[in-house]
């Protein structure tokens, strides 16, 4: 159409698109008309609506509080002129609305709309791809699914014209109120790195590819996870001397370095890694292949190549490298130490109850970064996390498991964070998380070694009320904007995604003996995103005479980080399907 005269809008939220308009024709005769159904004050609750709306009235236009976009023609303002174009911006009766109430809305929009539209006039409505359920939507979904939109609107006699797509770019200043994030693909990212002087590249595995390179422990970062290592540094800082290692290490362990360390991870939770070259089965000079025997479980596999040094290992703890560490600059911190570095008397209170002093600051060595553990789907159960490792040597007179252990209790004691008494050291608990670190201490005559390792995701959870940890790694920048100004532990986080529905469904099928679970559960993730967070096994069957086992689980899809839709689980839960067909040669029921 040309130029038209008066343009309305309707269904407004904080009137962003509006403004935009306004400012796009401030030098024409068109005259613009924005409303929405919300009263003034409710209206003015939108981040930015106050200064839209100014915009809007000094470019000539009118904003009008309280109208019905079902019901324009009872609107006296409305009736004269009429309009040679009405806009309905991403229509949605709100919350959790099936189709055929927003089918009712586009119906009932369109009667309503043609008893303001000048002749030849235009209706513009903008809808998500696939909600329209026309040939131009792509991907299509059912009809019975779709707003169908063309038999609405014929309802008012309209017909559909023109599909394009909506051109934000033309609105910079258009803000939607009510935005989610796209699910993007799992990748498969190659990694190379330097291990004991050995160059090793390897394929990631895809459920890990969104955990790799986010940067969140930077200098400069105001992630959560960095906030609460900065809150731990500082409060410990106070009674003891910690030297950060900034020097990087490499995400790869040989299997025989892990094996060696006393307090490692059990090897049921490693992410085992084989070099990109033995994956594709590099010939070996006697003319046999390293390519995988597809018959063979992983663990299988994994057995059959002990002690081999080809085996590598996600690390699953800071542990191996924080001993190696250690080991090389001790003497260094202890000197510092004993020139008066530091100088604090230290005093604190054992179990037997008698003062423990210390007559200098005990030295910590800290080193945080990512790590990674092959565990089942679970509520607080983290493939990957951003681990806190504290290690030092103090005088065993000053009962330094105890002396620790109370200043991180100290710290975050008024966050529902315990200690609690295990053997050989102390377990950090909080609710409703479960463990979120531990201390460990071994005895060297005068001197003990104690070591502190703490999950910064699972504390950042507890100390900034977060009701999913998987929002931690979300891409939204609403999460991040909440802690632009590095507030302090306590202050509650504010959900941007409110009430997100949870989304159950059942698979089922027939496995050989070399089934594992945990490869289950790597798919699981895989497939669906991330957006799995329960996993409960419902039944299983042996066959007596087949030699196969069929097994049942229930998936629960919920997430916090993008608008989960009842559709968008199924499609996950279909690809999981062909992933776990394809994958771990399961038949599925």
């Amino acid at each position: 159409m040309s130029l038209p005269g008066s343009i309305l809008l309707v269904g407004e939220g904080n009137f962003s698109f509006s403004a935009s308009l306004s400012q796009q024709h401030n030098e024409t005769a068109t005259r613009v008309t924005a409303t929405c159904l919300q009263s003034e004050e409710e209206a003015l609750r939108h981040e930015g609506a106050a200064e839209n709306i100014q915009i809007i009235n000094s470019s000539g236009g009118a904003v009008v509080f309280g109208v019905d976009c079902t019901r324009l023609g009872e609107c006296a303002c409305l009736q004269d002129p009429l309009f040679d174009l009405v806009v309905f911006n991403f229509p949605h009766c709100g919350r959790k609305s099936g189709v055929k109430k927003n089918r009712d809305l586009l119906k009932n929009f369109f009667l309503s709309c043609v008893q303001v539209l000048a002749e030849d006039g235009e209706v513009h409505v903008s809808l998500c791809n696939g909600q329209g359920g026309t040939p131009a939507d792509q991907p299509k979904r059912e009809w019975h699914n779709s707003w169908q939109v063309v038999a609405m609107a014929a309802e008012a006699h309209l017909i559909l014209t023109d599909v394009r797509p909506f051109e934000s770019e033309k609105y910079q200043s258009y803000k939607c109120t009510g935005y989610s994030l796209p699910y993007t693909p799992a990748q498969t990212l190659t990694v190379e790195e330097t291990v004991d002087g050995q160059k090793v590249e390897f394929n990631l595995p895809a459920e890990l590819s969104d955990f790799m390179f986010r940067g969140f422990l930077s200098a400069n970062s105001v992630h959560p996870v960095r906030l609460v290592q900065d809150f731990l540094h500082k409060g410990l800082t106070e009674k003891w001397a910690v030297h950060m290692v900034t020097e990087s290490v490499p995400f790869l362990l040989t299997a025989e370095r892990l094996q060696a360390c006393p307090h490692g991870v059990d090897a049921a939770r490693w992410y085992r890694i084989r070099p990109a070259e033995r994956e594709l089965g590099a010939d070996k000079q006697d003319g046999s292949s390293d390519k995988a025997d597809p018959t063979r479980s992983k663990d299988q596999a994994d057995a059959a190549s002990e002690g081999d040094s080809g085996i590598y290992v996600l690390r699953p703890s800071l542990l191996p490298q924080i001993d190696e560490l250690f080991t090389k600059n001790a003497e260094c911190v202890n000197s510092a130490a004993s020139h008066g570095e530091n100088d604090k008397t230290i005093e604190g209170h054992s179990n037997e109850g008698h003062s423990d002093t210390c007559k200098h600051a005990p030295s910590l060595f800290g080193m945080s970064g990512l790590v990674f553990r092959n565990v089942s789907v679970n509520l607080w159960a983290l493939p990957s996390f951003h681990q806190l490792v504290l290690k030092g040597i103090v005088p065993s007179e000053c009962n330094p498991t105890a002396l620790l252990g109370q200043r991180l209790e100290s710290l975050l004691g008024p966050y529902g964070v315990s200690l609690v008494k295990e053997e050989g050291g102390l377990n950090v608990t909080a609710k409703p998380v479960g463990v979120v670190g531990n201390l460990f201490a071994s005895n060297h005559g005068d001197h003990t070694s104690i070591t502190a390792c703490l999950n910064l995701d699972l504390l950042a959870v507890v100390l900034f009320s977060l009701p999913d940890w998987r929002l931690l790694w979300s891409h939204d920048p609403r999460f991040l904007k909440q802690f632009a100004l590095r507030p302090s532990p306590g202050e509650a986080f504010h959900p941007f995604s409110l009430f997100p529905e949870h989304i159950s469904f059942d698979i089922s099928f027939w496995t050989a003996s070399t089934y594992e679970e945990k490869e289950f559960h790597a798919v699981v993730r895989e497939a669906s995103h991330g957006t799995v967070e329960r996993v409960k096994l419902i039944d299983r069957f042996s066959h007596p005479e087949l030699s196969q086992t069929s097994y049942c689980y229930r998936l629960t899809y919920h997430s916090h980080t993008h608008a989960l839709s009842h559709s968008q689980a199924l499609q996950f839960h279909k690809q999981l399907e062909s992933l776990l067909a394809s994958r771990l040669q399961v038949t599925i029921r």
